[in-house]
């Protein structure tokens, strides 16, 4: 992946606790042993591997159809992190597969939910093939 992420991008931040465990999305709470998390780890720039993925064909409104999602693992400082999210496109994908992190503005058609758009957010991360 190139080095031109831009810094006005929001992160695909884990987070690590006081105890080097790493988690995505971020809790007050480590999951695994209830200490605070205290740091931020973006994996934007990192390449994951693909553990898992599926099509969806029923999506909620204003996402895609189809919809292709992956669990991709990140491997930070010899600990593994796991994030969902879509894909870019299902060609060329597998386990095993390395994947990108991809900042998309509008990852579902903001006008399409039952809330205000103004009221959450519509941008994140996708995962392309490396």
């Amino acid at each position: 992946m190139s080095d031109d992420h831009d810094s006005t991008e929001p992160g695909l931040d884990a987070h690590r606790c006081e105890n080097g465990h790493l988690s995505h999305p971020g809790h007050a709470r480590c999951p695994d042993c209830g200490a605070p998390q205290t740091e931020t780890v973006d994996l934007a720039e990192r390449t994951g591997e693909v553990v898992t993925w599926t099509t969806s064909t029923a999506t909620p409104p204003g996402v895609r159809e189809p919809n292709h999602l992956a669990i991709v693992e990140f491997e930070v400082d010899g600990e593994a992190v796991r994030a969902l999210g879509q894909l870019t496109t299902a060609d060329g994908i597998e386990i095993g597969a390395a994947v990108d992190p991809v900042y998309c503005a509008e990852l579902r058609a903001p006008d399409a939910g039952i809330r205000e758009p103004e009221s959450q957010r519509w941008d994140g991360y996708r995962f392309e093939p490396a």
